[in-house]
């Protein structure tokens, strides 16, 4: 029962900010772009759901990460209200958040596959493959923007979000691994004992 309950209040709060993304967005291009990923990633969690079922700390760091993609998308991330002027920065910093979750989230899904698979012997061969994964994922998204950039024009611009900053690939990178890092430091208990209890929702 308390399985089923949080598969419903997961699905429930997932559509529900979709919807909400979705309802008159600044730029229908750049939501479209950004809450595709989430979208994927529920599709393929759905698919896999019997065969690989998740821990809950990890079902609940992928809907918050979705929820950051679907606000981005709705306001684009140079636009997103109250994070403007962060750390004495002219810019919106929302995107910042958005890369840091970009390491947060992946390095516990890469944590739980390795480990399930047994892919990686030792803790800190563990946390290094995490890390690697976690900035090739990074590198890949920083490609796809740039692809899509080269493919669109300057109908990408909401999407890159630089705001003409020069280093922002850099940043965004920089980011998602100390997002990565945090992530092993802070949850690698937690996750270790839904592991060993077999929680999995």
């Amino acid at each position: 029962m308390r399985s089923k309950a949080i598969k419903a209040i997961w699905i429930v709060v997932f559509t529900a900010v979709l919807l909400w993304s979705g309802i008159g967005p600044h730029d229908p291009f750049t939501w479209l772009l950004e809450v595709a990923p989430a979208v994927i990633g529920f599709v393929v969690m759905a698919a896999t759901y019997r065969q690989f079922p998740l821990t809950p700390l990890l079902y609940t760091l992928i809907l918050l990460h979705c929820v950051v993609l679907m606000v981005g998308g709705h306001y684009t991330y140079a636009e997103v209200p109250g994070f403007d002027g962060w750390f004495g920065s002219e810019r919106n910093n929302y995107d910042k958040i958005g890369h840091f979750f970009q390491g947060f989230v992946p390095a516990v899904l890469a944590r739980e596959i390795l480990i399930r698979k047994k892919a990686v012997n030792g803790s800190r061969w563990l946390a290094l493959f995490v890390v690697a994964i976690c900035l090739a994922f990074s590198a890949f998204y920083e490609l796809i923007e740039w692809w899509v950039a080269e493919l669109s024009g300057e109908g990408a611009e909401a999407f890159l979000g630089t705001q003409g900053y020069e280093w922002d690939t850099q940043s965004d990178m920089a980011l998602a691994l100390v997002g990565a890092i945090t992530s092993l430091v802070c949850l690698s208990r937690c996750h270790d004992r839904q592991l060993v209890s077999g929680r999995f929702v």
